[in-house]
């Protein structure tokens, strides 16, 4: 009788063990997911050859093989980007390098010899600090409101040619020495001149003071001048004829 109670007590003994181990096999935890690439992001080469917002999104998805969460307004649709050539980087990396070289600096004129300069930059912006696969980015373009171009102040004047053309000077003659007067000033928006037969006025219009030079030439060319006087940067010579203001 007490070896079959033995017998009895092993068989229990060995049930709960297995049970025991049983239950800590089906509670053990299980194995951690496979490691992400290095820094969690997918990465891929990429041969761009320039384009638009959307060209450069095709690219990247084609190249990732995995589609890209992007919003681009429709008003920087058609913003040209850069050719990009890279090798194993991911889309943060691609977009930073991309953003840093569309910094530039521009300038606008803004009077007769004053500039504004302003900066300029594009890129896309991730929607949050945290970057995965599945991050949304957004297209933006950084460029103030550039104010309309200066138009310089004008005006028109009439010169009558009559005694120098009778005195045997052409116009062409006159026209010439004003031309070549400007040119040598380095002035690259010289007088429109235009000279008018019936009534022997050259007409020009300009800025007040590169018309300046029209009134010197005319006053080196008068009849009984026995030299060049007057220079551009001198005091302002009287027109031959009355000037009107253009509007």
């Amino acid at each position: 009788m007490k070896i079959t109670n033995i017998a009895m007590l092993s068989a229990l003994l060995a049930i709960g063990s297995a049970l025991a181990a049983d239950k800590t096999a089906t509670t053990e935890p299980k194995p951690p997911p496979p490691d992400l690439p290095p820094g969690g992001l997918t990465k891929f080469d990429l041969d761009f050859k320039g384009g638009h917002p959307k060209d450069l999104i095709a690219a990247i998805q084609k190249a990732a093989g995995k589609p890209l969460n992007v919003l681009i307004p429709q008003e920087y649709a058609n913003v040209t980007l850069p050719e990009l050539k890279m090798k194993n980087v991911n889309a943060p990396q691609l977009f930073r390098a991309l953003e840093q070289a569309s910094h530039k600096t521009e300038y606008v004129k803004n009077g007769e010899n004053t500039f504004n300069s302003f900066n300029t930059a594009f890129g896309f912006r991730a929607n949050s600090d945290n970057i995965t696969d599945d991050t949304i980015w957004n297209f933006y373009l950084q460029k103030p409101n550039i104010p309309p171009p200066y138009k310089p102040y004008r005006i028109c004047r009439f010169y009558s040619l009559a005694p120098y053309l009778d005195s045997g000077i052409s116009v062409d003659d006159i026209t010439t020495a004003i031309k070549t007067g400007a040119k040598m000033l380095g002035d690259t928006d010289e007088p429109t001149m235009s000279f008018h037969k019936d009534t022997k006025l050259l007409i020009a219009v300009g800025e007040p003071g590169k018309l300046e030079i029209i009134d010197s030439v005319l006053r080196a060319l008068e009849p009984d001048s026995k030299s060049a006087v007057g220079n551009k940067s001198g005091p302002p010579a009287k027109p031959a004829a009355k000037s009107a203001e253009e509007k």
